[in-house]
Formats: structure tokens, C-alpha cells, sequence
């Protein structure tokens, strides 16, 4: 599977996951010329921004210590505040408006056609 298609599928997958846990789904990839914003959310008034990290993993093989998550490293992160910050200027909130940053890593499994998504809450940026 190619690395697009293979991010586009597990953006499928977390926004699944997180409809299922009362998310309402306001922006996909947000992009601007310094970086990308995968899934923009809200519940209970606050604005989620999630990072999603995929990979394909055979669930049966505990060997694979390869962890989507470490991808979300410090050149990264400081991307992502930056497009958190272009974000929130552009829709035009305000400076009290609450927000948090997660990080989604999605495990597919090709064979049997199933995912499973671990989910980093609230990271600080």
C-alpha cells in the first residue's frame, strides 16, 4: 500500500473512530504552505486539532516495535503550533478559545481488513 493512500485510509478510520465518540468532524486537512492540519473536531465546545499517524501491522506479531507516534517529533510539533495558531486566526477565535492537540495512531491490518487507533490525548504543544 502506498504512503498516501495509506494516510488517506487511516484519516478514514479516525474520523470513524471519533464520530463514534461524539466528535463533529469541522475540518480535514487543513493545509497552508508551512504545513497541514489532518482532522480539525469539536465536542463540548472546545476545538480538538488531531495529528494522525498510520501504519500497517500484523496484530498477531508483537515484534513490530515501530510506533506511529514517534513521527510527531520536535520539528514537527513546531509545525503543527504554527498551523494550530494560523487556524485559529483564520476562523476568527478568540484568544480564550479552548483547544487541545492528540495525536491518533492508526494500525491497519491488510490481510483481515481491520484497524485499531490508539489515541495520545492532549499533548502538549
Amino acid at each position: 500500500m502506498h504512503t498516501r493512500s495509506k494516510g488517506n485510509i487511516g484519516e478514514e478510520v479516525a474520523c470513524t473512530f471519533l464520530k463514534g465518540k461524539g466528535f463533529t468532524i469541522v475540518d480535514r486537512n487543513y493545509q497552508r504552505k508551512w504545513g497541514e492540519l489532518d482532522i480539525i473536531g469539536q465536542k463540548d465546545k472546545i476545538i480538538h486539532f488531531f495529528e494522525v499517524k498510520s501504519v500497517t501491522a500484523d496484530f498477531s506479531d508483537n515484534t513490530n516495535t515501530h510506533k506511529p507516534e514517534d513521527n510527531v517529533h520536535g520539528l514537527k510539533v513546531r509545525h503543527i503550533r504554527r498551523m494550530v495558531e494560523t487556524y485559529l486566526a483564520d476562523k476568527k477565535q478568540g484568544i480564550d478559545v479552548e483547544f487541545q492537540f492528540h495525536v491518533l495512531s492508526v494500525y491497519m491490518n491488510e490481510k483481515t481488513r481491520r484497524a485499531r487507533v490508539k489515541w495520545l490525548k492532549n499533548v502538549i504543544l
